[in-house]
């Protein structure tokens, strides 16, 4: 009988969320949603640019794990973060990738600026 979310170890259910944003379209949901209160699923098809059914697919994954809250009004769905630490996680995880790929540049331009080996193509 598998465990319920409550009864699993912190680090699965960790797993889980960062599951719920492995995948480019979703992280690019999150952060449409994080930059506005709420925004409706066309606009969010226009920004992402995905045919309907595919953006319904991230948005299912999105509220499986718990990311997004949706609200239907009439014939509109609206979608929000679910909470708003999930835009100071987005934000954390900017800061840290511009900061390694910083590093990784710093790192490029010192080996460009090393001597070259002879015989060794460049």
């Amino acid at each position: 009988m598998p465990l319920s979310q409550s009864q699993r170890p912190l680090y699965e259910v960790k797993a889980n969320l960062f599951k719920g944003l492995a995948h480019p379209v979703r992280i690019r949901i999150l952060e449409l949603l994080a930059a506005s209160p709420e925004v409706n699923v066309a606009g969010l098809q226009s920004e992402v640019g995905l045919e309907a059914s595919h953006l319904s697919q991230h948005l299912s994954v999105l509220r499986r794990h718990h990311l997004v809250a949706s609200e239907r009004r009439g014939s509109h769905v609206f979608y929000r973060l679910a909470d708003a630490r999930i835009a100071e996680l987005l934000a954390v995880a900017r800061a840290l990738l511009l900061s390694m790929l910083s590093a990784d540049t710093e790192r490029l331009s010192e080996a460009q600026g090393l001597p070259e080996i002879q015989g060794t193509p460049r």
